[in-house]
């Protein structure tokens, strides 16, 4: 018999014997004396479960219907751990691939694109979250939504599916993480290679992606997320609430920390824990349909409708000075959705003419290596043929995009009719660092992180939108300037007239600290002006993701700035706290370089198994030569505990949460520039830069 069975036959045979087991086990035995079951209840459980078990027998050998998605669980998942919400508004299931716990009181339902550069952005806040709250009270439910125009999207999702259909949720999320790792290299070899890191081997892999299940879970996915108003990546659905885009980890924690109370009551009043998320979706839904009907009829901006002060300056314009309306964007020359506007902002000129005039900044986003060689060519164009050759240059690099390597610029700069010599020489001094870099800081000082992103006479307009939400601000604004000009103001002088009550960008977030004690381990300049306080923490990633940046500001500027260490484990990495009064030991040993070693191998072992446990810790205090016996002592007395402490008190007191933390002080001020997260380089520079200057 055993060799007359099918693969999935004797898979079913298993499930049986283990459904068998399971009720054996009711059972009672003399080691639970307290059972209340008697004999006859639990041999009557016995018969329910072998009958049911019979009836999965009865279906071996059946087709599967077509609508059916069911992943390979005789070999990855626990029998019977079947389970559906499909009674939310935005239901999940077991088909999904799933990381928490099936009874978590918050369910984060990601609407995503593995070659979205939004979604990979948003995956190192989604880590966060998942570190900070864990699987018993966060779960996070993963939809496809790949967008059109991006061509790989759709082939990764069903390739990440199909390792899910084969092997379950832990090799998805594996697959998952290597995808947007290799965003850029999305083929069907990384696919297959990305599988069989994964733990599914090639043949497998091959035909589970062939299972027609898999591309119709994608459709099904993109139906719902059409029914439930998802219009771009990534989205969220937090016990059915809605957060769009790549937004800080401040905005998830204000929803999930007020649905982790409403689930509190839920569970008071007796709703069971696998009920929470159907009857908290819904009420939160229920409420949504107005709004998300409102949005898609005229889509939100800022409702006090602030003019921000943004000036032309030296930028590229297109357009008249007499212009009604300027319109201010920060653009990416590699950004998809960058690209994607271009036709809309073409429509706005046809439609409006010299009505409308364009003023270009440069937003080069940090994961977006081409961009800035990009923008350099078209400064550089402007630079040698005026103005009309950079919207020429502009043109060209967008139709030209994603194709934007040295070798497809040089061309493009052929084709402008360029000195390519001179444009080579540009790219290698850099020599629009400084004026892109302006736009970048302007940028920053205005919240336009993400691009493309608009300042309509001042009014702000975020994303790809469509022609229609364009022209329902450009409408308004003319208006106002067509007023403005009849009170006598020459037309070349409106947008000026405009800015005068503009809002300036807000100051850079202050806090208090103390100043660091001479005893705490420092780089740089022993009496530099600028004093940068590090708030870190060894078992954090994301402390360990930020010190390239910080070895960046160190060569950057070298005995201009003091970097200072301090301590801030946080209460759910366990092993941090140790780590840190090991690294307070070797630098009592030996000084600030025994530390910065010990650091260094800290945060390189960081990812190891065990890598910050005990028998670790003393490995890595051998390797830089300290003395055990001491070593061991201060690690079993914990007598540097009271200096991780203080300066834990130190941060708490200041107001930081969380790590990494910087504090950026002028001259022994007592209130610095805070800077909070592993934020990259030139965020790190505009605030070194501000403060050097004040310094003087």
């Amino acid at each position: 018999m055993r060799h007359a069975l099918a693969q999935g036959q004797r898979a079913v045979l298993r499930r049986i014997l283990w459904i068998v087991q399971v009720a054996l086990s009711t059972l009672p035995t003399n080691k639970h004396k307290d059972n209340k079951m008697n004999k006859g209840t639990a041999i009557v459980g016995f018969i329910a479960c072998f009958l049911s078990g019979m009836g999965l027998m009865y279906g071996i050998g059946q087709r599967p219907r077509s609508g059916d998605i069911t992943p390979d669980t005789s070999t990855t998942t626990a029998p019977g751990a079947a389970w559906s919400d499909s009674d939310s508004p935005i239901p999940v299931t077991s088909q999904d691939p799933t990381w928490g716990n099936r009874n978590a009181p918050v369910t984060i339902v990601v609407f995503s694109d593995f070659q979205c550069p939004f979604c990979s952005r948003v995956e190192g806040t989604l880590d966060q979250i998942k570190e900070q709250y864990g699987k018993d009270k966060v779960r996070i439910v993963w939809k496809n939504e790949p967008l059109s125009f991006h061509k790989d999207a759709k082939p990764a999702a069903i390739a990440a599916y199909a390792v899910f259909l084969a092997k379950g949720n832990d090799a998805f999320w594996k697959f998952h993480k290597a995808a947007f790792a290799g965003q850029r290299e999305l083929n069907d070899a990384n696919y297959e290679k990305w599988a069989v890191e994964a733990g599914v081997d090639a043949a497998t892999f091959k035909k589970f992606k062939d299972d027609p299940r898999a591309a119709a879970k994608v459709e099904e996915d993109h139906a719902l997320a059409q029914k439930v108003g998802v219009s771009g990546t990534p989205h969220f659905k937090i016990n059915g609430i809605e957060l769009s885009g790549a937004q800080p980890l401040e905005k998830f924690k204000e929803v999930i920390d007020a649905q982790l109370e409403k689930a509190k009551a839920k569970a008071a009043a007796g709703v069971k824990p696998d009920k929470i998320y159907v009857e908290l979706s819904k009420e939160n839904f229920k409420a949504a349909p107005a709004q998300d009907k409102k949005q898609q009829e005229a889509p939100k901006r800022d409702e006090d409708k602030t003019i921000w002060k943004i000036p032309v300056g030296t930028s590229p314009v297109d357009g008249p000075d007499t212009a009604m309306v300027t319109i201010v964007l920060f653009s990416d020359f590699q950004c998809p959705f960058c690209k994607r506007v271009e036709d809309t902002l073409k429509e706005v000129k046809k439609a409006y003419g010299d009505k409308v005039r364009f003023v270009w900044k440069d937003q080069p986003l940090p994961f977006h290596p081409r961009a800035k060689p990009a923008a350099v060519l078209a400064r550089e164009a402007m630079a040698q043929k005026g103005p009309k050759a950079f919207w020429e240059a502009h043109d060209k690099l967008f139709a030209s995009a994603p194709k934007l390597e040295d070798a497809d610029l040089e061309n493009l700069a052929k084709e402008l009719g360029l000195d390519v010599a001179k444009f080579k020489d540009a790219l290698a001094k850099d020599k629009y660092k400084d004026v892109i870099e302006a736009d970048q800081n302007l940028a920053d000082d205005m919240n336009a992180s993400g691009t493309p992103h608009f300042f309509i006479n001042g009014i702000r307009l975020v994303g790809a939108q469509p022609l229609e939400k364009f022209k329902e601000v450009i409408d308004e604004q003319i208006k106002k300037a067509e007023a403005i000009k009849a009170k006598g103001v020459p037309a070349n002088k409106v947008y000026d007239e405009i800015m005068k009550e503009g809002k300036e960008p807000p100051p850079p977030e202050m806090k208090k600290v103390p100043a660091p004690g001479p005893d705490q381990p420092f780089k740089g300049g022993k009496d530099a002006k600028v004093v940068i306080q590090e708030f870190s923490d060894f078992q954090c990633p994301f402390c360990s993701r930020v010190e390239p940046t910080v070895k960046q500001v160190l060569e950057t500027y070298g005995n201009k700035v003091k970097i200072v260490w301090r301590h801030k484990p946080l209460p759910f990495h366990k092993e941090a706290p140790l780590a840190s009064e090991a690294s307070i030991e070797a630098f009592k040993q030996k000084g600030p370089d025994a530390f910065w070693k010990y650091h260094d191998i800290l945060f390189e072992k960081q990812k190891e198994p065990n890598a910050l446990l005990r028998p670790a810790l003393e490995s890595y205090a051998e390797q830089i030569g300290l003395d055990m016996v001491k070593f061991k002592k201060a690690l079993d007395t914990n007598v540097h505990k009271p200096l991780v402490d203080a300066d834990s008190k130190v941060a708490d007191d200041a107001g930081i949460s969380g790590t990494p933390a910087f504090i950026i002080t002028v001259n022994n001020k007592p209130e610095g520039y805070f800077i909070s997260g592993a934020q990259p380089f030139p965020k790190f520079k505009k605030i070194i830069d501000r403060a050097l200057k004040e310094a003087k």
